[in-house]
């Protein structure tokens, strides 16, 4: 068990951004821990940290690949931080993730998506695109059984109502 996961976060994110800058530097072969690392340090409030392995992740991945997915939607949600708020960016990200999560068939990515641009529009107050984004992300959580985020969404719906 990790005593101090900020630590450790920032510890290897430093490390992974060393070894792609050096003579080292190879093709990211295991991205989702990358990806991983990168939505860890957001969670702990590492953005310096998610910014730099998010980007990493976007520019080493080829476009064609669902990592490139994960990682767009990643930089989509660290610019919705509230210290790095920029709608229009996040907008973008989130497009360009969902474009090509539809494109390969990734569900859960495409709810998530559509729960970002359902956030980001009741934050910016278009509330009726705002609804049907989150309409069709509680659909989708629904029907996959993904009962945590079906809360998460629906908590969302309840604040855009409010």
């Amino acid at each position: 068990m990790l005593k101090r996961p900020s630590a450790t976060a920032s510890a290897i994110g430093k490390n992974i951004l060393r070894r792609s800058q050096g003579k080292e530097s190879a093709p990211i072969i295991a991205a989702g821990p990358y990806y991983s690392l990168g939505r860890a340090c957001l969670l702990l409030g590492r953005l310096d940290e998610a910014l730099s392995i998010g980007r990493l992740c976007d520019r080493s991945l080829p476009a064609a690949s669902g990592y490139s997915a994960h990682a767009t939607h990643l930089l989509g949600d660290i610019a919705t931080h509230p210290d790095r708020f920029d709608p229009e960016r996040r907008e973008a990200r989130y497009r360009e993730a969902l474009a090509l999560a539809e494109l390969r068939g990734m569900r859960p990515l495409v709810a998530h998506c559509h729960l970002g641009l359902g956030k980001l529009h009741r934050r910016t107050g278009k509330r009726e695109q705002a609804r049907e984004h989150l309409t069709t992300a509680t659909t989708m959580y629904r029907e996959m059984g993904m009962t945590y985020w079906l809360e998460q969404v629906e908590a969302e719906m309840k604040e855009s109502n409010a």
